[in-house]
């Protein structure tokens, strides 16, 4: 039974307990609990809890209100600490430099508390007008920035106890941008120049039209990731050139790394026709696959290169290494691919990404989707004539 205004009750068990509000989140009460054989055991014990509570309340108070006035750059650069170790190398490089060159010129001394919606606004607006040294950024690129601002005002709430705007609402609009795919006469005309001249390069140039590969993926693979007992791939790294921040004077470095995400670790079984390849050019495992080599790799930009290259001979314009992963996708979807397979094979998180990106039918095939209609108006018509016979 408990004791007026005490809070103190016995339990069905025998035990007395004593509650109290240990704190406050939003507005809420959060309750905690003392226990004891006897009453006065308990209600001491609540003396020192609710004291305790008190002192930690007003601790958090203080940190609060101390936070307040803590600036953008203060803020943004503890965040950048404490993700830090979790980040890959590519990861931790992309967040420095949208920090050092977009987001701390702009809101490095402001406090973050007083950063406005309107702030937001107009510093979107400038990226996408005038950003990138005047030629504005691409939709897609203020995206990703604005992606990094809204993880440092969630840390500034979620840990600092700062009240910042909400920034879930802030949409870029971007185009739909138009893919770039092989046509059937450019696509023979890249296979047959290849097949002419097939070196490694060239053959991994038709593995990425064939398999759907990444640039990153074909440039980091090695020959021990080809299973010839199972004729399949193995994706399990990229390669990438990023850039440093440790104050050396090498301003960028390769790194072979996992892959973007834990779908593009995958496996994609090889077409019979370039697994043959594959099987008269066969290197020892420990040979990258672009080069034959044990030690020396082709990065992505000397592909791109050699790439540029063929297409010049070809007299195709307007592709790049990616225009083969496109094409690949396209020509699946065009012969019937199941999405979900399709899908797996690319290594996209979802279905939705795959099914946005490639699945766009033409108006032949919107035509004849519509003309099945008109199979229920021939149904009905059949009924109708039936019905007058019958009636006659």
């Amino acid at each position: 039974m408990a004791r007026r205004g005490e809070n103190i009750r016995k339990r069905k068990d025998g035990r007395w307990e004593g509650r109290y509000v240990k704190k406050r989140v939003n507005g809420k009460s959060v309750q905690g609990s003392v226990f004891g054989k006897t009453y006065s055991e308990v209600k001491e014990k609540l003396i020192r809890a609710k004291a305790a509570a008190a002192a930690t309340s007003q601790a958090t108070d203080l940190t609060r209100t101390e936070s307040k006035n803590d600036t953008f750059g203060k803020i943004a650069e503890d965040w950048y600490e404490a993700i830090l170790p979790t980040l890959k190398v590519s990861s931790a490089s992309r967040y420095r430099n949208i920090l050092d060159k977009q987001l701390l010129p702009e809101f490095s001394s402001k406090k973050i508390a007083e950063i406005s919606r309107e702030d937001i606004s107009s510093f979107t607006t400038r990226l996408l007008l005038s950003g990138n040294e005047g030629c504005g950024f691409a939709p897609k690129t203020v995206t990703s920035i604005l992606s990094v601002l809204k993880l440092i005002f969630s840390y500034a709430n979620q840990v600092k106890c700062i009240p910042v705007i909400d920034l879930k609402r802030l949409p870029v609009k971007q185009a739909p941008k138009k893919l770039r795919v092989f046509s059937l006469l450019e696509q023979e005309q890249i296979n047959r120049y290849l097949l002419e001249n097939l070196n490694y390069v060239n053959l991994g140039i038709l593995l990425c039209l064939y398999t759907g590969l990444r640039i990153g993926e074909i440039c980091a693979l090695t020959w021990e990731d080809i299973s010839f007992s199972e004729k399949k791939i193995h994706i399990q790294k990229t390669m990438q050139r990023v850039q440093l921040h440790d104050g050396s004077s090498q301003k960028t470095k390769v790194i072979i790394s996992s892959p973007k995400s834990s779908s593009s670790n995958r496996e994609i079984p090889v077409p019979n026709e370039i697994f043959l390849l594959l099987l008269a050019k066969r290197q020892p495992n420990n040979r990258f696959f672009l080069t034959a080599k044990e030690r020396k790799y082709m990065e992505p930009r000397t592909l791109e290169n050699h790439f540029h290259a063929i297409m010049k001979n070809c007299s195709i314009t307007g592709a790049t290494v990616h225009t083969c992963r496109h094409t690949f996708a396209t020509r699946c979807v065009e012969l019937g691919f199941d999405i979900k397979t399709l899908s797996e094979i690319l290594g996209h998180a979802s279905v939705t990404i795959t099914m946005n990106r490639y699945v766009h039918p033409s108006m032949e095939t919107k035509k004849i989707n519509m003309d099945k209609l008109c199979s229920l108006l021939n149904a009905s018509a059949t009924s109708t004539d039936q019905a007058d016979r019958h009636i006659s």
